[in-house]
C-alpha cells in the first residue's frame, strides 16, 4: 500500500531542499528509504506563500495565505510504498523533522 508522509513544522524551518539533504541525519534516513526500495516520490514545499482557490456558486474566489489558521505549515510530502501501516509509521518516526514537527501518515487511494 502507498502512504503519503506529510511533513508539518514551524516557520523557523524554511531550509531549502539542498540544505536539508545536506543534514547527516536526513541523508541517512533517505538512504534507508532507497535501500528498502519504498520511496515513490515527493517534494519540499516553499514557505507559506500560498494561493487558495475556491469556487462558490460559480464564482472563483482567490486569496493569499495558508489554508489553515495554524502556526505550523506543510513543509513537504513524500510517498512510500510499504507492506503495512507499521512500516510507514516506522519510516515517519525516523524522519528528522519528527523530532520537532509532525509527520502525518495517510493511506493513498489507488
Amino acid at each position: 500500500m502507498k502512504y503519503a508522509l506529510v511533513i508539518w513544522h514551524g516557520e523557523e524551518h524554511s531550509e531549502s531542499p539542498q540544505e536539508i539533504h545536506a543534514w547527516p541525519e536526513h541523508e541517512a534516513w533517505f538512504a534507508d528509504l532507497e535501500a528498502r526500495g519504498v520511496y515513490r516520490g515527493g517534494h519540499r514545499l516553499r514557505p507559506t506563500a500560498t494561493t487558495k482557490v475556491r469556487v462558490r456558486e460559480g464564482e472563483t474566489l482567490i486569496s493569499d495565505g495558508p489554508y489553515a489558521e495554524t502556526k505550523d505549515l506543510i513543509g513537504g510530502f513524500l510517498v512510500v510504498e510499504c507492506e503495512h501501516l507499521d512500516e510507514a509509521i516506522e519510516i515517519a518516526a525516523g524522519h528528522p523533522f519528527a523530532a520537532f514537527g509532525t509527520v502525518e501518515v495517510r493511506p493513498v487511494w489507488e
